[in-house]
Parts: C-alpha cells; structure tokens; sequence
C-alpha cells in the first residue's frame, strides 16, 4: 500500500501550514490543491509547499470546489503511482493524530474506504450538529448500508483505483458541498466496503467555514433526491448486498 494525502484548499491559507505540518511526521506524499484562491492564499499555499519537501502543489485557475479539487488531487496521486490517499480538509479542524489509526485499518482493509465520523467538542454548532444528523440517515437509506456513520466528514482514506475509474467514466454531478456524500453513496454502489471509524472535530472560534447554510442544505437536498432516484434504479443489487451482508453475519 502506498498512500498519500490530499488536501483541498480554499480560503484556509493561513490554517494550511499547521495542518501540513501535522502531517509531515507520517513522511507520506501530500498533495495540496489550489481551489482558485485569492492572491493572498495562493502565497500563504505557495510558502507552505516551498517550505515543506514532502508537498506537490496542484492548480486550479478558478474556484471549482471541492469536488473538482479532490478530483484534480487524485489524478495527481494516481499519476504519482499512489494506491490510496488521505483526504484531510485544510481548515485544521480533524485531530491529525488519528491517521496512525486510519493506516492501520486501510491496511487491514485494502479495497475499503475508511471513513471517518466526528467526536464533537463544546465548540461544534448545535445546528450543524443537528443538521449532520439528517444527512447520515438520509445516505443510510440511500445505499442501504448501515456501516456508514457519517455521509459528510473531510477526513477518510480512499482507494485510488475505484476513485479513479469513477472519475474517469462519469461526470462529476455535485462539485461542491454535496460533493463527499456524492462519493461515498457512488462507493457504497459499486460495492466497496465502507469501514468507519471515529475522529475528533473542532470548530476553533476564528476559523472560516466555506458552508453557506441555506445555499449549500438546499444543494444537499437536491444531491440526495437525484440519489435516491439513482437508488430506486439499483434496488435489487442494493438488497442482494445487504442480505448477503446479513447473512455472512449470522454466520459469524
């Protein structure tokens, strides 16, 4: 396994350098992806890649967000020859120590995704926190998977291959902050195991958050209806999975 971080970037230049920082002591490529900033990220971005040997910059002209961004940082690892990656958002806001963790269990688990799902402190907004909530049964529904813990969190380990043809053969639908349920449901689908696992969440008081409420629930309402149509369609896959999944746990 040969696994690697990708970290998409926009508007965080300033919270970047702690985040790569944390990152170094796994001496594991990290691929950091220039989302369109402004002038003044891009330098911040520019100082952290200058400064640190193990970061590959990857450019994007405009701002096409996140889903275009892991995107063009997965091309980057599939061309560097990595078989999995890291994603990590670049606002500082997931606990870094808990990659060791992650590792292990992509290790463990070589074809799965390795999800993560918050720990909340006294700092999370009770409205995301509620809001969250929703989202994770609505994708629990969606790809009858139970395993799945939390549909939206920045923090988990993909395999690179399955990624790749994903993103190859199909247009990317949600670009934006639907963007890391549009994936996970999409690996649910192909069959993938998806393994979670828990990581703490921060909200540091001076931290700039990228989520517009009304703007970016209304996206996510639309991504999980043409989800589910895309469920109805798969149905009978879906169950013969979750009964298969059902019955190799009875029998252990």
């Amino acid at each position: 396994m040969t696994c690697g971080f990708v970290i998409p970037v926009y508007n965080h230049g300033t919270a970047l350098e702690g985040v790569v920082k944390n990152l170094c002591e796994y001496n594991l490529p990290i691929i950091i992806v220039d989302d369109g900033n402004d002038e003044k990220n891009k330098e911040q971005i520019a100082v952290v890649v200058q400064k640190y040997q193990l970061a590959t910059l990857v450019t994007r002209a405009k701002n096409g967000g996140k889903g275009l961004a892991m995107r063009d940082g997965v091309l980057k690892a599939h061309e560097m020859g990595l078989t999995h990656i890291l994603q990590i958002d670049s606002d500082g806001q997931h606990d870094a120590g808990r990659v060791t963790r992650f590792l292990e269990l992509a290790e463990q688990n070589p074809d799965a995704v390795i999800c993560g799902y918050p720990e909340y402190d006294e700092t999370a907004p009770k409205g995301r926190v509620e809001g969250r909530k929703i989202a994770n049964a609505c994708i629990r529904v969606v790809t009858l998977n139970n395993d799945i813990m939390d549909a939206m969190i920045g923090f988990r380990i993909y395999p690179v291959e399955p990624y790749y043809k994903l993103i190859t053969r199909h247009a990317i639908i949600d670009k934006r902050m639907g963007y890391d349920i549009d994936m996970l449901v999409h690996m649910s689908w192909l069959g993938i195991k998806i393994v979670s696992e828990s990581v703490k969440v921060v909200y540091p008081s001076d931290g700039i958050s990228n989520f517009r409420a009304f703007r970016d629930n209304v996206r996510i309402s639309f991504t999980y209806a043409r989800l589910t149509i895309g469920m109805v369609i798969r149905l009978p896959i879906l169950l013969y999975r979750k009964l298969s999944r059902k019955n190799k746990s009875g029998q252990n």
